[in-house]
């Protein structure tokens, strides 16, 4: 049996999926461990055990992420393929949507955004960039405004019950003129804190916030590429408040926001892709 491996090594998380000879999808999965290294074994022995895999099974393994510079001996005799991390994205956002142009965001502890091209029966990427606001940010900022909570979970609990009216600026606070956008438009993420704001009020905020900012900054780059479909991957499309926050702006400007099914695993996915991708391209 033909399997190739992808391993995505985060700094709390690390991500293992693998595809047979079919190219089937064998089921992401993900442990949590402060130690890398740990992670990453902690990983492969519950994706082989959970899927019934042997280690002859594996023919390749290609790992990825952060923390990946950490692991620099073979995985129970198997050796491992280092791959850029932003090569991963775009492949594996490409993968999920199922588009041939795009770019992809990939919202983790920051953002980060690819350009990914299959045209001509081969692949190409390019990074463009990115922004330290994402899921650091809400994790770092919340210790100090909601009271020492850190945990994503009481953060969406939080924020669901919160207003956001009650902390951003909106444009029609601002004036009543038609400049052509709803009136509903944020002007200024917490730009108008209310004195009577609650926790929740500002766990919506930062949300919000850190959301706006990929939108605005992956939309800029989809200008840039002439294209305008941007696909969001990353931890932070799991929560609760990403999908209707682009929707909701999906209406009003003339890029596509889309959040694929698997989205969380796209730069895992992506790492196991290449190892077919390089074969086809030699």
């Amino acid at each position: 049996m033909r399997v190739i491996v992808g391993i995505d090594v985060g700094g709390s998380t690390t991500k293992i999926v693998g595809f047979d000879r079919k190219k089937k999808l064998i089921r992401p999965m993900f442990v949590r461990a402060t130690d890398p290294v740990t992670s990453v074994y902690g990983a492969f022995g519950k994706f082989t055990s959970e899927n019934g895999l042997n280690i002859s099974d594996i023919e390749k393994v290609m790992i990825t992420g952060v923390g990946s510079t950490m692991i620099k001996n073979p995985i129970y005799g198997l050796a491992c393929e280092h791959v850029k991390e932003f090569e991963c994205v775009g492949l594996g956002g490409l993968y999920l949507s199922r588009l041939k142009k795009a770019v992809i965001v990939s919202m983790g502890t920051g953002t980060s955004i690819t350009y990914g091209d299959y045209t001509d029966g081969k692949y190409s990427f390019e990074y463009l960039g990115g922004t330290g606001v994402g899921g650091g940010t809400v994790m770092g900022l919340s210790k100090k405004i909601l009271g020492g909570v850190s945990n994503i979970d009481s953060i969406v609990e939080l924020a669901a019950a919160g207003d956001v009216g009650k902390v951003d600026l909106q444009i029609k606070e601002m004036t009543d003129k038609d400049f052509g956008l709803p009136a509903n438009l944020t002007a200024a993420n917490f730009g108008k804190v209310d004195d009577l704001a609650t926790r929740g009020d500002l766990a919506a905020g930062l949300l919000n916030m850190v959301f706006e900012t990929a939108a605005m900054v992956s939309r800029f780059a989809a200008r840039s590429c002439s294209v305008s479909d941007i696909v969001l991957t990353g931890n932070l499309t799991t929560i609760p408040q990403c999908g209707p926050k682009f929707r909701e702006l999906n209406e009003i400007y003339a890029e596509n926001y889309i959040i694929p099914e698997n989205s969380q695993y796209a730069t895992v996915i992506g790492a196991a892709l290449l190892a077919d991708m390089q074969d086809e391209n030699r």
